[in-house]
Order: C-alpha cells, then sequence, then structure tokens
C-alpha cells in the first residue's frame, strides 16, 4: 500500500531569499559601461578619443556595494587635447543608467580617475616608433 505524499507548503516570494552580485561584476559592469561612453563619445581627431591603434588603454573600475547600493570608482586614460569634463560627465551617466539596468543598484556616486592623458604628439611617436621596428 502507498501512502500519499503531503507536499510541502510553498514558500512566499518574499521570503525565498535574495540574489547577490559580487562586487567584481558590478565593477565589470561599470567598467564596459565606461568604454561604451568613451566609444560613442568622439571629441577632435579621433586618434584623441581612442580609437584603435591610439594610446588610452580601457578603463577600470572598482565598486564598494552595500545592499543595493553601489559606489564606482572609474581610472581612465584619456586623450588630449579634448573636452575632459564632457567625457566623464558622459562615463558617469553611461556607468550608472548600466549598473541600474543591469544589476538593479543604484549609483550615488561615480568617482572618476583620469590616470594618463595622451597627447596627439605622443600618439604620433609611438606610432612612428612602431612603424618603425
Amino acid at each position: 500500500m502507498s501512502t500519499p505524499r503531503s507536499t510541502p507548503p510553498r514558500v512566499p516570494p518574499a521570503e525565498r531569499g535574495a540574489t547577490k552580485i559580487a562586487d567584481r561584476v558590478v565593477a565589470k559592469i561599470a567598467a564596459q559601461a565606461a568604454r561604451e561612453a568613451l566609444a560613442a563619445r568622439r571629441d577632435g581627431p579621433p586618434e584623441a578619443a581612442g580609437a584603435a591603434g591610439a594610446a588610452p588603454g580601457a578603463p577600470h573600475a572598482t565598486v564598494t556595494v552595500h545592499h543595493d547600493i553601489a559606489r564606482v570608482r572609474v581610472s581612465l586614460e584619456l586623450g588630449y587635447p579634448s573636452d575632459l569634463a564632457a567625457q566623464c560627465a558622459a562615463v558617469r551617466r553611461q556607468v550608472v543608467r548600466r549598473v541600474e539596468e543591469c544589476a538593479a543598484m543604484s549609483v550615488p556616486e561615480v568617482d572618476i580617475d583620469i590616470e594618463h592623458l595622451h597627447s596627439a604628439h605622443t600618439r604620433t611617436a609611438a606610432l612612428r616608433d612602431r612603424k618603425l621596428r
């Protein structure tokens, strides 16, 4: 003889737990968002904005998450001369938008560190040296 099985009571969705997104995942989202913002904003000649073959490196981000609030710091290398304030503002907007979209976290602040400025003169010299090799 078989005994009827009882099904355990269902747990309401609000009591089931939570998904935790690691800080390093949010940092990767922020770095990608910074790349997107810089690629979309091309001030001046293409080599000044970090086009292929230019000197500026990829953005790097560090994030601290507390509950659903992410504090982001992005390190950039930018071309110079260019509108640095406009580039930083575009990066801030894109980082806030993408982290809120992808990780469902609010971003009250995005600190930007400009690690290097690359002038057209230094890029031209570096490209010339590369061709001579």
